[in-house]
């Protein structure tokens, strides 16, 4: 039993919305054998974005009009109920695929996060904190242990009710707030000194909660306040997979002794018609990453994350054939002292259009990696459960 309307337990109820369409309504990248599914607490998709692009508030304190948020659409009512799952939150916190079949302990996540917190202890000891969707509440859970005064845990997803008995559970109930419910439409009567949240999707911006952290950082944060993580960098490889390729195609070349070679356009088209989550090794990539996006949590706007575009050109290392790009991500957990200000870059993304702005940012983020702690998904790094995002090809640079 919860009580309105104050937060009894450390628990608020939702506000009352429509049924949430059939559960599977939202139809991912193919990933190998299994999928993570979409992200719990989100506000709403960019492309869903209002048309001004700014991030929406309850109230325009320049103008004092009461602004009513975007209206939850029956995208996110499934989007929410997909995170209601506890494989979901399983996955994330237990295990990373390893070639879409075997699962290794993926402690890169939810170590690195912990590790950030006590990094930014300082900030965070006595501060008040909100974990944009909080999922099982245990990031909101470390920023209690780290000394915090109180902490929100905000998600969308039914998965809130059991943070706050997970929160009763250790004793935190006194410090740990759960909001069920939207970013738009939860309400904090105080300003915060930290947002937190594990926001980043496949493609680093697929299906990601990245415009859910704008919409809290400009409801409710502190000038000069601290974002975990602060920036991401967003990668691009050609790569090659001949593994992938045998297993897909050419087991049809001869099927018990049967040249089934006519099933090869078909085989192809089904095998790389769409776009997938699988682990691939640093062998498979021709070249060095190419950044498409890098993108600042301090300054980015909805309005920029409604389209992604870099222009790409590539010379390989090495002879080997062509099946496509993989991409992968980044996340730095820097304070706002040391993330780019306008100062240093015309705009949050930073867009590279060619090898030698590259090389640039490639230079700048690894001369110094005590500097800053990094969580990456990156080929050559400990598997996580994003693994890489690939699009491979079937088409005739295909032999």
């Amino acid at each position: 039993m919860f009580s309105d309307p104050g937060y009894s337990n450390g628990y608020c109820r939702p506000q009352e919305g429509g049924a949430a369409p059939e559960h599977g309504a939202l139809r991912p990248p193919h990933r190998g054998r299994g999928r993570r599914r979409g992200r719990r607490g989100r506000s709403h998709d960019p492309a869903d974005s209002p048309a001004s692009g700014g991030a929406p508030r309850v109230a325009d304190s320049e103008q004092g009009v009461e602004q009513k948020p975007p209206p939850c659409t029956d995208f996110d009512m499934a989007y929410f109920h997909s995170y209601a799952h506890l494989g979901i939150h399983e996955e994330m916190i237990k295990n990373a695929r390893r070639g879409g079949r075997h699962y290794v302990p993926d402690r890169v996540r939810t170590e690195t996060y912990r590790t950030a917190i006590m990094r930014h202890q300082s900030s965070i000891a006595g501060k008040v904190v909100v974990d944009v969707g909080c999922g099982t509440g245990i990031l909101s859970i470390f920023c209690a242990q780290a000394g915090a005064k109180r902490v929100y845990a905000v998600d969308a997803s039914d998965i809130a009710v059991q943070a706050n008995e997970v929160v009763k559970a250790n004793n935190l109930s006194d410090t740990v707030i759960v909001l069920h419910g939207r970013v738009e439409d939860v309400e904090i009567d105080e300003e915060v000194d930290v947002i937190i949240s594990e926001w980043m999707g496949y493609l680093l911006l697929y299906e990601s909660m990245l415009g859910s952290v704008i919409t809290a950082r400009d409801r409710w944060l502190k000038p000069g306040g601290l974002i975990l993580p602060s920036n991401a960098t967003l990668y691009m490889a050609p790569v090659t997979h001949s593994d992938r390729y045998s297993d897909s195609i050419d087991f049809w070349r001869n099927v018990y002794g049967i040249d089934m070679s006519a099933m090869l356009p078909l085989a192809k088209q089904c095998a790389f018609e769409e776009p997938c989550i699988e682990t691939i090794s640093g062998e498979n990539v021709l070249t060095w990453p190419h950044v498409v996006k890098h993108v600042d949590c301090y300054t980015v706007t909805l309005g920029e994350l409604e389209s992604v575009t870099t222009k790409y050109k590539f010379k390989s290392m090495m002879r080997a054939p062509l099946h496509g790009f993989a991409f992968w991500f980044d996340v730095e957990f820097n304070g706002p002292a040391t993330s780019p200000t306008s100062n240093q870059v015309s705009s949050s993304f930073i867009e590279s259009s060619n090898n030698q702005s590259t090389d640039v940012s490639q230079r700048k983020k690894r001369a110094n990696p005590s500097e800053a702690l990094v969580l990456s998904t990156a080929p050559e790094d400990p598997p996580t459960h994003w693994q890489q995002f690939c699009r491979l090809w079937y088409t005739s640079t295909i032999q």
